[in-house]
């Protein structure tokens, strides 16, 4: 073999000594002219851990998750009420002294002031069988925030005949919470026969879910001790439509035959009336009420020759100022 082939077959064949191939640029391999060496892909990062979703109140409602715990809120109705603020500004200019009489009338009118309210809640006719009735139901109050006098009055009678019965209650009215006052004083009735006078206990106030309710007790002069019970209910329709229910149960401790009233429950009275308010003032309404007389009570109405049940077309009037 000549030299020119062994030198030929040499530089086919690379051996341990042999200079390494000239690295492919991007540019010639582009060209096709090398082949670039095949670099491993980067490793991904790692995903990140999941977050829980947000828990919404109707999938907590249901139990599927549960909402994050807070700290309850403070107890605003009985929290002790802060200090009054004093506003001692003007005090730089012309001095305390000249200022106190000023805070002094201040303070009395803006917190602590008095009160008035006349209420007529029913001055209304009753047409039901037989004849045409009227019925009142009014109170006043005047006094501040804690404690307050209340004057009660209510009755009914028959058109062209005389009042069936009659009733005014005097009485000292004293907070004991943000929604309810305890009441004590004197009733006095009027009207057609007996007419005792009685001492009253009850209580007044809004009960949950914004129903008036009404409750007392009464002792006469001759012993007897009665009670009463009374609610109400304002259902907006509109702004100025409103329906009212109201229902009314008396009772007896013992039998007053004077009255006419038999031991135990005496009667009830339900009502439901529309009224609409021309302005919040004065709001005219119509209705049905039925009146029921129940146990002994029914029973000496009907010796009496009077109805146990009297059901009526309602329409009057309801104002304050």
């Amino acid at each position: 073999m000549s030299m020119i082939a062994l030198l030929l077959l040499a530089a086919q064949q690379p051996g341990q000594g042999a200079p390494p191939a000239a690295a492919c640029a991007p540019e010639h391999a582009a060209m096709g002219h090398c082949t670039m060496p095949e670099t491993p892909p980067a490793p991904l990062p790692p995903p990140p851990p999941p977050t829980p979703p947000a828990c919404a109140p109707e999938h907590a409602a249901m139990g599927h998750c549960s909402l994050p715990q807070s700290s309850p809120p403070a107890d605003v109705g009985n929290a002790p009420s802060p200090p009054a603020p004093r506003v001692d500004a003007a005090d730089a200019i012309f001095g305390a002294d000249a200022m106190a009489a000023a805070r002094t009338r201040l303070y009395k009118e803006h917190g602590g002031g008095k009160i008035s309210l006349v209420m007529i809640d029913l001055a209304e006719v009753r047409l039901r069988r037989g004849g045409e009735a009227y019925v009142w139901d009014a109170e006043a109050r005047f006094g501040g925030d804690i404690d307050k006098i209340v004057v009660r009055t209510e009755g009914e009678g028959d058109f062209g005949n005389a009042l069936d019965k009659g009733e005014v209650q005097s009485l000292w009215s004293r907070a004991i919470g943000p929604f309810f006052d305890v009441q004590a004083g004197v009733r006095q009735d009027f009207g057609p026969g007996a007419s005792p006078t009685h001492a009253v206990l009850g209580i007044e106030g809004l009960a949950p879910y914004w129903f008036d309710v009404e409750g007392a007790l009464f002792l006469s002069d001759r012993g007897d001790v009665t009670a009463r019970l009374e609610g109400s209910y304002d259902q907006r329709i509109t702004q100025r439509l409103i329906a009212q229910p109201r229902a009314e149960i008396d009772g007896a401790f013992q039998d007053v035959v004077a009255l006419g009233i038999g031991a135990g429950v005496s009667s009830v009275e339900l009502g439901l009336r529309l009224r609409y308010e021309i302005t919040r003032e004065f709001a005219p309404y119509v209705g049905i009420a039925w009146e029921r007389k129940l146990g002994g009570t029914a029973r000496m109405a009907r010796n009496a020759g009077q109805d146990v049940s009297r059901p009526s077309l309602v329409a009057g009037v309801r104002l304050w100022f």
